[in-house]
């Protein structure tokens, strides 16, 4: 069978449940191994840094990776390379958070930890995702890169923010939004260029806001059944659940496995 390019999402995808009590189905697992088994190549494709999802990777047996969004590229278990965000776009919208008494916080490498000025981002979203570390006086200014930022309010009050305009955020919490590379199709593009494969051979499986940026006219974009309805639109094919065995279906569908 001709070499397939597989890229998943995590979350909705992948795995299954809720961010803080997630698993993964064991038709999942099995999707997974008998992909590579019959030559295919798999990889993760997420908007969760580098950082937050590695361990993830390995422990599902990956060792391919697109992940902050599409700026990170991860081939044969050795990072490739991560690009930053807009560093001017994002620190007006962290003094403009600043201006309006609107709290916030944010990664400036990629690690496990996010900074903030006080106590206020822990206190306000009780998040235990990543390390939170307080750094009084605390100025974006002082530090040349950004990899995300958090801003902590209610919907809709972001709509508050003029600069977050400029830039690619979701909301998985309800206490914060991300503000992170939100193009999987770039990384996608980039590992499948360094290995000399065709667009043609690409297979993209999602279910949120996050994951439209990869669902493209090039390849086979499939959504999940607990997809939201407009990635449904876009997809190729819409299989079911992700904790009704919707990635091994749509395998078996295809003739993939």
């Amino acid at each position: 069978m001709e070499c397939k390019y597989f890229f998943f999402d995590i979350d909705g995808t992948l795995a299954a449940g809720e961010m803080r009590s997630q698993y993964i189905p064991e038709s999942t697992r099995r999707a997974l191994r008998e992909l590579q088994e019959a030559g295919h190549f798999v990889a993760i494709a997420t908007g969760r840094s580098y950082a937050m999802a590695v361990d993830y990777m390995r422990d599902m047996g990956f060792s391919n990776m697109v992940s902050d969004g599409g700026n990170g590229i991860t081939i044969d278990g050795k990072l490739i390379g991560i690009k930053p965000m807009d560093y001017e776009k994002c620190a007006a919208l962290i003094e403009e958070c600043e201006r309006k008494g609107v709290i916030w916080a944010f990664s400036p490498d990629d690690s496990k930890r996010r900074l903030a000025p006080d106590n206020r981002f822990n206190e306000f979203t009780r998040d235990a995702y990543m390390e939170t570390e307080v750094v009084p006086g605390l100025n974006v200014r002082d530090y040349k890169e950004i990899y995300k930022v958090y801003v902590a309010c209610f919907s809709p009050e972001e709509e508050r923010l003029e600069t977050l305009r400029e830039l690619p955020w979701c909301r998985f919490f309800k206490e914060f939004l991300f503000v992170e590379p939100a193009d999987k199709s770039v990384g996608i593009k980039a590992m499948v260029d360094h290995l000399g494969g065709d667009y043609k051979d690409v297979v993209v499986f999602g279910d949120e806001k996050n994951d439209i940026s990869m669902f493209r006219k090039e390849w086979t974009s499939i959504a999940m059944g607990n997809a939201i309805e407009d990635l449904k639109k876009l997809a190729d094919y819409v299989t079911d659940d992700c904790d009704k065995d919707g990635i091994y279906n749509a395998c078996k569908h295809f003739g993939w496995i």
